[in-house]
């Protein structure tokens, strides 16, 4: 590309942009902003700096796009904030905060009233509404019902080397931190995982699920091996 052939994009760009702040679209930096045209944006909805919208794209009135996002294929829906991530051919829902520094993959749903906070990743997923993973987590291939709480690091295993499985967590189930959801397993509704946990087996309705190895404490072990003992 010569430099004529992209001054010609660029200001087909601000163009559009500009089209777009007309109809109530705002822009925190207004060349900055990299909007396919078939996009379709509502109005009130703010965009950051470096977004990036490719076609396919529906967000909605009054929704916060905050800066290096990239939306490509997706349906965001009303009064939504999506911070510093990447959603790919999936849809959001109403007043859902997304990021910073979320993925979400293709195949995904995420419901209204939902968190998908930072450097969680959801693939080919559903969440219903209300539904919230803070951070650190890996949703895969999982059906997550209504108002489920998502511990940090949890992960949900969907491959074992040759297939995937789906997993399936009822409404109001919590699952507690650094769970390993072994699929394919079923949690039901308002069942307890307790943090440290690896799910192996479907848990029933209203259970507490707990598996973990009984810890000791060995007295005198760190100096008897001498290794917090930096040689000079």
């Amino acid at each position: 590309m010569n430099y004529e052939e992209y001054k010609t994009m660029a200001e087909a760009r601000l163009a559009l942009n500009i089209r777009l702040l007309e109809s109530g679209v705002e822009f925190i930096d207004i060349e900055r902003a990299y909007i396919d045209p078939a996009a379709q944006i509502g109005r009130g909805t703010v965009i950051g700096a470096c977004v990036t919208i490719e076609a396919g794209t529906v967000i909605g009135e009054d929704c916060i796009i905050g800066q290096n996002t990239r939306i490509k294929g997706s349906t965001i829906g009303r009064a939504s904030e999506i911070q510093s991530s990447v959603i790919l051919d999936s849809a959001i829902g109403e007043e859902t905060k997304v990021g910073p520094f979320a993925y979400i993959r293709p195949g995904s749903s995420i419901g209204s009233h939902c968190k998908v906070g930072d450097f969680v990743e959801v693939k080919n997923s559903s969440m219903g509404d209300g539904s919230k993973a803070s951070h650190l987590a890996y949703i895969g291939d999982s059906d997550v019902g209504k108002d489920v709480n998502i511990g940090c690091g949890v992960v949900f295993v969907n491959y074992d080397g040759k297939r995937k499985h789906r997993s399936i967590v009822g409404d109001g189930a919590f699952i507690g931190c650094n769970t390993n959801l072994v699929s394919p397993v079923v949690v039901e509704e308002g069942s307890y995982i307790a943090a440290g946990s690896t799910v192996t087996t479907n848990v029933p309705k209203g259970a507490l699920f707990v598996s973990r190895t009984k810890g000791r404490v060995i007295e005198g072990w760190v100096d008897r091996r001498g290794l917090l003992k930096k040689e000079r």
